[in-house]
């Protein structure tokens, strides 16, 4: 197992720094590196169920950028320790440290998997976008002040879990704020015009994925 990453060039390491900046944000716990060869999987988890048998569906992010040289690595890390070491490397850097110290997360036991999608239609980012908006709306204004844990996760699991509407299939909510939160929408960007992301599935999994990310829901047997 490797202990460095050769990012391709310096525009990977600050896809990877806005990439762990913006999951810190959603939810500072994780990330699971993975590379081989000469690409590198990162994925991070914005929403998964606390308990067995919750109907919250487990909402992960994914994205895969070059390296300079192959590389063998699969480790779950904290963001912070991920976020801090790129934080030191300057501008033109492009060897990362993998921290050392790894940590055990239930939805990093459960990763997609990597063949067999299905095509299950296209969701225009505009109805992402309005979703993701109204979502984070609705959980503000559920919270009284100062929650605790246990209320915010309940709030964000009963607006993330319900099917967002227009699509094929149905999507949880928590798929487009996933979406919205690490970037993975053009917004008011030159590429934003009438923009559509790729909806796949494969069993209880489905797949958004744009140019910029893939959104990964693994859906609760209850839904």
């Amino acid at each position: 197992m490797d202990t460095e990453l050769q990012l391709a060039d310096p525009q990977v390491t600050a896809d990877l720094r806005n990439f762990i900046t913006r999951a810190r944000a959603a939810d500072d716990g994780a990330v699971r590196l993975q590379a081989v060869g000469s690409v590198l999987a990162a994925y991070v988890c914005i929403l998964r169920p606390r308990i067995l048998g919750e109907g919250t569906p487990t909402v992960l992010g994914l994205r895969t950028m070059p390296l300079a040289s192959p590389a063998e690595v699969d480790a779950t890390v904290q963001l912070s320790a991920v976020g801090d070491r790129l934080a030191r490397m300057g501008s033109a850097e492009t060897l990362l440290q993998v921290p050392p110290m790894t940590v055990r997360e239930t939805w990093a036991g459960i990763l997609p998997p990597r063949s067999g999608w299905e095509p299950a239609g296209r969701v225009p980012v505009q109805l992402l976008e309005q979703t993701a908006h109204r979502g984070i709306r609705e959980v503000a204004a559920m919270l009284p002040q100062s929650p605790g844990a246990a209320v915010v996760h309940s709030a964000r699991s009963g607006v993330w879990a319900q099917p967002m509407g227009g699509t094929a299939v149905p999507v949880p909510a928590g798929a487009a704020f996933a979406a919205l939160s690490l970037g993975f929408l053009p917004g008011d960007g030159p590429d934003a015009g009438g923009a559509e992301a790729a909806l796949f599935s494969n069993g209880r999994w489905l797949r958004l994925s744009t140019a910029r990310g893939h959104v990964l829901t693994r859906l609760p047997a209850v839904l």
